[in-house]
Protein backbone atom coordinates (compact mmCIF):
# COMPACT_ATOMS: atom_id res chain seq x y z
CA UNK A 1 0.00 0.00 0.00
CA UNK A 2 1.27 3.47 -0.88
CA UNK A 3 1.66 6.29 1.62
CA UNK A 4 0.71 9.94 1.19
CA UNK A 5 1.52 12.90 3.43
CA UNK A 6 0.27 16.09 1.77
CA UNK A 7 -1.25 19.21 3.34
CA UNK A 8 -2.73 22.25 1.60
CA UNK A 9 -3.86 25.22 3.70
CA UNK A 10 -4.94 28.81 3.21
CA UNK A 11 -4.94 31.02 6.27
CA UNK A 12 -3.64 34.18 7.89
CA UNK A 13 -0.41 34.45 9.84
CA UNK A 14 -1.06 34.59 13.59
CA UNK A 15 2.30 36.25 14.31
CA UNK A 16 5.28 37.69 12.50
CA UNK A 17 7.55 34.97 11.07
CA UNK A 18 10.46 33.92 13.31
CA UNK A 19 13.69 33.27 11.40
CA UNK A 20 16.52 31.28 12.98
CA UNK A 21 19.63 29.55 11.70
CA UNK A 22 20.81 26.05 12.59
CA UNK A 23 24.44 25.51 13.68
CA UNK A 24 25.06 24.48 10.04
CA UNK A 25 23.82 27.95 8.90
CA UNK A 26 20.56 26.56 7.48
CA UNK A 27 17.65 29.04 7.68
CA UNK A 28 14.42 27.90 9.33
CA UNK A 29 11.33 30.08 9.68
CA UNK A 30 8.43 29.30 12.00
CA UNK A 31 4.98 30.74 11.36
CA UNK A 32 1.56 30.23 12.85
CA UNK A 33 -1.40 29.96 10.48
CA UNK A 34 -5.05 30.50 11.41
CA UNK A 35 -7.36 28.56 9.08
CA UNK A 36 -11.08 29.38 9.26
CA UNK A 37 -13.99 27.10 8.41
CA UNK A 38 -17.58 28.31 8.12
CA UNK A 39 -20.45 25.86 8.44
CA UNK A 40 -24.14 25.70 9.20
CA UNK A 41 -25.59 23.63 12.06
CA UNK A 42 -28.61 21.35 11.69
CA UNK A 43 -30.68 24.18 13.16
CA UNK A 44 -29.50 26.53 10.40
CA UNK A 45 -27.20 28.59 12.59
CA UNK A 46 -24.00 29.81 10.89
CA UNK A 47 -20.84 29.05 12.81
CA UNK A 48 -17.15 29.51 12.27
CA UNK A 49 -14.25 27.57 13.73
CA UNK A 50 -10.56 28.43 13.58
CA UNK A 51 -7.75 25.91 13.52
CA UNK A 52 -4.29 27.11 14.48
CA UNK A 53 -1.44 25.34 12.68
CA UNK A 54 2.28 25.67 13.34
CA UNK A 55 4.37 25.61 10.15
CA UNK A 56 8.07 25.73 9.32
CA UNK A 57 9.94 26.57 6.13
CA UNK A 58 13.60 25.90 5.37
CA UNK A 59 16.36 27.45 3.26
CA UNK A 60 15.63 30.29 0.87
CA UNK A 61 11.88 29.83 1.35
CA UNK A 62 12.34 30.59 5.06
CA UNK A 63 14.17 33.81 4.25
CA UNK A 64 11.58 34.92 1.67
CA UNK A 65 8.68 34.31 4.07
CA UNK A 66 10.46 36.27 6.82
CA UNK A 67 11.24 39.13 4.45
CA UNK A 68 7.77 39.61 2.95
CA UNK A 69 5.17 38.25 5.38
CA UNK A 70 3.80 39.78 8.57
CA UNK A 71 1.09 38.98 11.09
CA UNK A 72 -2.39 38.94 9.51
CA UNK A 73 -1.25 38.41 5.90
CA UNK A 74 -2.87 35.55 3.95
CA UNK A 75 -0.71 32.66 2.78
CA UNK A 76 -1.27 29.43 0.84
CA UNK A 77 1.01 26.58 1.86
CA UNK A 78 1.57 23.09 0.55
CA UNK A 79 3.60 20.72 2.64
CA UNK A 80 3.73 17.62 4.77
CA UNK A 81 2.89 16.76 8.35
CA UNK A 82 5.76 16.17 10.74
CA UNK A 83 5.50 14.96 14.34
CA UNK A 84 8.18 16.31 16.68
CA UNK A 85 8.69 14.41 19.94
CA UNK A 86 10.87 15.26 22.95
CA UNK A 87 11.18 14.89 26.70
CA UNK A 88 10.35 17.86 28.89
CA UNK A 89 12.49 18.87 31.87
CA UNK A 90 10.45 16.57 34.14
CA UNK A 91 11.08 13.56 31.90
CA UNK A 92 7.58 13.55 30.40
CA UNK A 93 7.09 12.70 26.75
CA UNK A 94 5.84 15.62 24.63
CA UNK A 95 4.88 15.87 20.98
CA UNK A 96 3.73 18.49 18.49
CA UNK A 97 2.36 18.15 14.97
CA UNK A 98 3.45 20.76 12.45
CA UNK A 99 3.44 21.36 8.70
CA UNK A 100 6.76 21.50 6.87
CA UNK A 101 6.24 23.96 4.01
CA UNK A 102 7.37 22.63 0.65
CA UNK A 103 5.68 25.25 -1.55
CA UNK A 104 3.88 28.48 -0.76
CA UNK A 105 2.07 31.32 -2.45
CA UNK A 106 1.54 34.87 -1.25
CA UNK A 107 -2.13 35.85 -1.41
CA UNK A 108 -3.85 39.23 -1.44
CA UNK A 109 -2.54 42.65 -2.33
CA UNK A 110 0.56 44.41 -1.10
CA UNK A 111 -1.11 46.63 1.49
CA UNK A 112 -1.83 44.05 4.16
CA UNK A 113 -4.26 41.35 3.14
CA UNK A 114 -7.31 41.07 0.95
CA UNK A 115 -7.24 42.29 -2.54
CA UNK A 116 -6.69 40.50 -5.76
CA UNK A 117 -8.88 37.43 -5.54
CA UNK A 118 -6.21 34.95 -4.60
CA UNK A 119 -3.55 35.90 -7.13
CA UNK A 120 0.06 36.08 -6.14
CA UNK A 121 3.50 34.69 -6.59
CA UNK A 122 4.01 30.98 -5.98
CA UNK A 123 7.31 29.64 -4.76
CA UNK A 124 7.88 26.02 -5.71
CA UNK A 125 10.75 23.74 -4.83
CA UNK A 126 11.92 20.55 -6.41
CA UNK A 127 14.17 17.79 -5.10
CA UNK A 128 17.38 19.58 -6.08
CA UNK A 129 16.40 22.89 -4.52
CA UNK A 130 16.34 24.56 -7.93
CA UNK A 131 13.60 26.98 -8.88
CA UNK A 132 10.64 25.64 -10.81
CA UNK A 133 7.62 27.22 -12.46
CA UNK A 134 4.59 27.79 -10.24
CA UNK A 135 0.91 28.17 -10.98
CA UNK A 136 1.04 31.82 -9.92
CA UNK A 137 2.52 32.75 -13.30
CA UNK A 138 5.87 33.82 -11.93
CA UNK A 139 9.23 32.24 -11.46
CA UNK A 140 10.51 31.24 -8.05
CA UNK A 141 13.55 33.26 -6.93
CA UNK A 142 16.88 31.59 -7.44
CA UNK A 143 17.61 29.13 -4.67
CA UNK A 144 14.05 29.03 -3.33
CA UNK A 145 14.17 25.29 -2.74
CA UNK A 146 12.83 23.95 0.53
CA UNK A 147 15.69 21.55 1.13
CA UNK A 148 18.42 24.16 1.17
CA UNK A 149 22.03 23.62 0.33
CA UNK A 150 22.01 26.48 -2.16
CA UNK A 151 24.08 29.58 -1.35
CA UNK A 152 22.22 32.61 -0.01
CA UNK A 153 21.05 34.80 -2.89
CA UNK A 154 19.18 38.06 -2.98
CA UNK A 155 15.64 38.19 -4.36
CA UNK A 156 15.29 40.67 -7.21
CA UNK A 157 12.48 43.25 -7.06
CA UNK A 158 10.82 41.79 -10.16
CA UNK A 159 10.46 38.45 -8.33
CA UNK A 160 8.26 40.02 -5.63
CA UNK A 161 4.51 39.84 -6.27
CA UNK A 162 3.60 43.20 -4.72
Amino acid sequence: MANLNKVMLIGNLTRDPELKYTPGNQAVCEVGLAVNRKYRTKEGEEREETTFVDCEAWGKQAEVIKQYMTKGRPLFVEGRLKLDTWEDKDGGKRSKMRVVIENFQFLGGGGGGGGNGGGGERFVSDEGGAPARGAGGGRAPAGAGARGGAPHQEVADEDIPF
